[in-house]
C-alpha cells in the first residue's frame, strides 16, 4: 500500500514484527487490555466488555493500539471471526506479547507489531493517522488525522 502522506510523520516508532505487511489508517487506542471471548462482538468488530473504555466502539477498519490480550484462548477465535465478517482491524500494535495476542495477529492476517523502542500508547491517540510498515519494523504517526 502506498502511503498517502504528504508530510513527514510527527512520530516514528520502531518495533518487532509479529505479522508482516504494510497498512495505514485511523488509530483506535485503548490503555486497557481487550478480552476476546465475551469482550468483543465479532459480527460488528465492537468492544462489548462491561466497563471497558472502548465499550460500544468498533475497531473495524482501524489500527488497533492496545496493551495486549486478556482472557481465554478464545481470543484468537473471536478475532479470526472479525476477519471472516469483514469487521477486523487494519493492523495491530500491542505492548504485551502473549500467545493469545500473537495467534490473534496471525489469524487476522494484518500487519502487527510489538516490542517497541518507545511506547505507542504514549504517542498515539484515537484519531491519529498511523502507517504500520511491519516489513521494515516502523510505525509512522501523523497527529490529528490523515496527513
Amino acid at each position: 500500500m502506498a502511503t498517502l502522506a504528504t508530510r513527514a510523520p510527527d512520530v516514528l516508532i520502531r518495533g518487532r514484527t509479529v505479522v508482516g505487511g504494510v497498512t495505514e489508517g485511523e488509530a483506535l487506542v485503548t490503555h486497557q487490555t481487550i478480552s476476546g471471548w465475551g469482550g468483543v462482538n465479532p459480527m460488528k468488530g465492537e468492544v462489548i466488555e462491561n466497563r471497558h473504555e472502548l465499550q460500544g466502539r468498533s475497531f473495524a477498519g482501524k489500527i488497533l493500539v492496545f496493551p495486549g490480550a486478556k482472557g481465554s484462548s478464545g481470543w484468537s477465535a473471536v478475532f479470526h471471526t472479525t476477519r471472516l465478517t469483514g469487521k477486523a482491524p487494519l493492523g495491530l500494535l500491542f505492548n504485551i506479547m502473549t500467545t493469545k495476542a500473537a495467534l490473534g495477529a496471525v489469524v487476522l492476517r494484518v500487519p502487527s507489531m510489538t516490542d517497541f523502542d518507545s511506547d505507542p500508547l504514549e504517542h498515539i491517540e484515537t484519531g491519529d493517522w498511523v502507517r504500520i510498515d511491519a516489513d521494515s519494523g516502523t510505525v509512522a504517526v501523523w497527529k490529528g488525522g490523515r496527513p
